[in-house]
């Protein structure tokens, strides 16, 4: 039986990670670049110096004549193993290639790291995310259906889906975030305290070392956690603040650790050395004050808007409205809507807000951890006519970012409306980017084609498992 309530999330967790692994983006965009390219470095010489390949990124920082990634360090950190062992299966390195822009071989030897390193690092934890909020849904609206399309909505009906297959830091910041509040749900929900609260302490920390703005965006799930148990026993209380404090610690070590060895303090971060950016030099690394002409762009504005990429995401303030109106719910609702407030409002006051190259807002991300939670909470107060209407907005996101995701993610600065002037047109033409048409030769229609074979068989699975188990749990 308990191998059986397994199964769902086992299939689910299969069906994200396929559809995060199976489509790729371009592997020269600068923010994956210059990630991948100082993992390259530390790999093949032991130094996170770039200055081999300062010419294949703009994004990078200047200390003492030297070029450095100028990104935190959290998904350069996750790539090394990956790196290293695509290295040795292929016997080549960086050495074997032209360190130039546009290079064909260059972009080969990155478009290989770049695929692996998303597979067992951003795709994996988009997945357990997406599991995680599928358990989440479930215990908090009593709900099986509601959990299944908040977690859906999260992994397949929003711009998740397509920066899980890049190599920036936005989609596995915003996955643990996720992790962290199905952590704090469970171990105040009857779950284990102290394990769930090491789980939260290493999801949150983790997330700081790939994105340090996650001190701002996953804050309102560590003020969450300590209203939770605000009221437990002292030892109880104690005991897990500060395994919670523990798992933060633990997360922090790699990026102080990286710190101290690259530039000499554990405290300097490459963000103070970027060059050719000059708008990090205001307010703190170019975050000054939220805009409301920014908020509106980031909102629905046609070019970055929320919900262009992601429509069903108009539903969750209306489940996040029922929580904040139901006693029981009410901190949770709460959390859901401080914590999207936050992600909005931080991408507002950012000064490069529109993301470069990008559809929709990619800094808001984690609005969609929270919003998740929303979503679920709809579905399970939905009366016939609104399963319908949830049904058609999830219908068109998933649609949405099918092409986002097999197109591009990170379309081009300049299109008004990238979505439908891009994205789609992009789409149609059958220019996508999939592991059979990138690495075997075929066609990319038939890589697309595949992918639907593969991801209808595990959806067709799925639904028959979760079936059976609304059954066993009818008959139980």
């Amino acid at each position: 039986m308990a191998r059986k309530r397994w199964q769902v999330p086992a299939l689910l967790f299969a069906l994200v990670w396929l559809s995060c692994t199976w489509f790729g983006s371009w592997a020269f965009n600068p923010n994956s670049a210059t990630r991948l390219l100082a993992a390259t470095a530390i790999v093949e010489k032991g130094d996170a110096r770039i200055d081999d390949f300062a010419d294949m990124t703009i994004d990078k920082a200047l200390f003492d004549g030297h070029f450095y990634m100028d990104k935190a360090p959290g998904m350069t950190l996750m790539a090394l193993p990956w790196v290293a062992l695509t290295n040795h299966v292929t016997n080549s390195t960086s050495f074997d290639i032209p360190h130039r822009l546009f290079d064909p071989a260059a972009e080969d030897f990155l478009r290989l790291r770049l695929r692996v390193a998303v597979a067992f690092t951003s795709a994996i934890l988009t997945a357990l995310a997406a599991i995680a909020l599928l358990d989440l849904g479930t215990g908090l609206t009593g709900s099986r259906a509601a959990g299944l399309f908040g977690a859906v909505g999260f992994a397949f009906g929003t711009t998740m889906w397509g920066w899980s297959t890049t190599y920036f830091g936005h989609a596995p910041t915003t996955a643990l975030i996720a992790i962290a509040l199905w952590s704090v749900w469970r171990g105040t929900s009857g779950g284990s305290p102290g394990r769930h609260a090491l789980i939260a302490g290493l999801a949150l920390g983790w997330a700081v070392v790939i994105e340090h703005t996650a001190i701002l965006t996953g804050a309102p799930v560590a003020l969450w956690a300590l209203w939770r148990i605000r009221g437990w026993e002292a030892q109880r209380l104690w005991r897990t603040i500060g395994l919670a404090l523990a798992g933060g610690i633990v997360a922090a070590i790699p990026l102080l650790a990286y710190n101290l060895a690259v530039f000499g303090h554990p405290f300097q971060t490459g963000y103070s050395g970027v060059v050719g950016f000059e708008g990090m030099r205001q307010g703190l690394f170019g975050l000054t004050y939220p805009k409301l002409d920014v908020l509106w762009q980031i909102l629905g504005g046609k070019r970055r808007g929320m919900v262009w990429v992601a429509p069903v995401l108009v539903l969750a303030p209306f489940g996040i409205w029922t929580l904040l109106r139901t006693p029981r719910t009410r901190d949770i609702g709460a959390v859901a809507a401080a914590g999207a407030v936050v992600a909005f409002l931080y991408h507002a006051a950012y000064v490069y807000w529109d993301g470069g190259n990008s559809t929709g807002p990619r800094h808001a991300l984690p609005a969609v951890a929270y919003l998740a939670i929303g979503l679920a909470a709809f579905w399970s107060g939905a009366n016939r006519f609104e399963e319908w209407l949830g049904g058609g907005f999830l219908i068109a996101s998933v649609a949405i970012n099918l092409a986002i995701a097999a197109a591009e993610v990170q379309a081009p600065h300049f299109y008004p409306a990238p979505v439908t002037q891009h994205i789609i047109p992009k789409f149609l033409a059958g220019d996508i980017r999939t592991i059979p048409n990138e690495f075997w030769g075929w066609s990319s229609w038939a890589g697309l084609g595949l992918y639907l074979l593969l991801a209808g068989l595990l959806a067709a699975l799925l639904a028959r498992a979760w079936r059976r188990e609304g059954q066993v749990a009818e008959t139980a």
